[in-house]
């Protein structure tokens, strides 16, 4: 068997999570109370409490995943002896590569939370509520290549470009409001329906750019180091253990498509990845796994129980 951690990214995040994980571990404790001392706020009670409103801000929603993530992980490891070495490899869907690197020891918890916080807030100032937009395309027909038609015929009037290519059958475009209504018609014609996205910026495209000027300039004072299993990285759907690689790719996705399904592919096939475990809220990951590579085992591991069944199966 061979093992590879994924780490999901916005979008899973929901009121309560991490909760059961907190009562029943000390070692999630520490990470909820470390990454409230990070940030000088107590994101572990709006995790635990709500609002939801305000749980869902990106610029808390990406610090509080990451903590549910980085509880698993530490849970694994001091209560069960599972350290992020057992895996092949690791993946993180947009923030959770950040979650991958921090659970992996290339980026400190602490610097990692800063860092999300920011990236949250840099996206959430590059665009204006309300000039952007996020559908997702979905059906049989939503391929990467009706995706890229789609926006091409939304282009001609502002920017719109394929954000996250996720699986066959769901594949999301992103860009300026007006031009995303036009390439959902254009989808529609192509025979894919459209959805647009609850988001509060339209993430993954050149309209981000200056989140990823942001981000740059808070990248290059970070400490990376070499992560203990090769992160498969979202613009490119290879694996590196290079901290400056890292770096600069955690530039690129601010802007850049993530290669979500290709990275499985590559995960199940080059890679040799029998088993997904995805760490952290939901199991929108582990969904699209078993779409993907369905000869691979796929679990999502969010509860003590799940964490308990994992460890005793390894």
């Amino acid at each position: 068997m061979s093992l590879a951690f994924l780490f999901p990214g916005q979008g899973s995040q929901a009121v309560g999570m991490g909760a059961d994980l907190a009562d029943a571990f000390g070692s999630a404790r520490e990470v909820f109370q470390e990454v409230d001392e990070a940030l000088g706020q107590k994101l572990g009670k709006l995790m635990r409490e709500g609002p939801e409103d305000q749980l869902t801000l990106t610029e808390n929603a990406q610090p509080a995943l990451m903590a549910v993530s980085l509880a698993v992980m530490r849970t694994l490891e001091k209560e069960f002896g599972v350290g992020v070495e057992k895996a092949a490899f690791v993946a993180g869907h947009s923030l959770g590569e950040y979650s991958a690197l921090a659970a992996t020891g290339a980026i400190s918890l602490a610097d990692t939370a800063r860092l999300l916080k920011l990236r949250g807030q840099a996206m959430q100032r590059a665009v204006p509520v309300g000039e952007g937009a996020m559908a997702s395309l979905i059906g049989p027909k939503s391929d990467v290549a009706l995706a890229e038609e789609a926006a091409a015929a939304g282009s001609v009037v502002g920017v719109c470009v394929v954000a996250n290519d996720n699986n066959a059958g769901n594949v999301v475009i992103s860009g300026a409001k007006a031009a995303v209504d036009l390439a959902i018609e254009k989808a529609k014609e192509l025979g894919a329906r459209a959805i647009l996205l609850n988001v509060s910026a339209p993430f993954h495209c050149p309209l981000m750019q200056p989140a990823a000027d942001e981000m740059a300039a808070a990248l290059a004072t970070a400490t990376i180091l070499a992560p203990r299993a090769p992160l498969v990285a979202n613009v490119t759907a290879q694996p590196t253990l290079d901290p400056e690689a890292i770096r600069r790719m955690l530039v690129e996705q601010v802007t850049g498509r993530v290669r979500w399904r290709e990275s499985m592919l590559w995960l199940a096939g080059a890679g040799g990845v029998t088993r997904f475990a995805e760490a952290g809220a939901g199991k929108v990951l582990s969904g699209m796994a078993k779409r993907i590579a369905p000869d691979a085992e796929a679990t999502p591991l969010n509860s003590p129980a799940d964490l308990e069944a994992f460890a005793a199966s390894l």
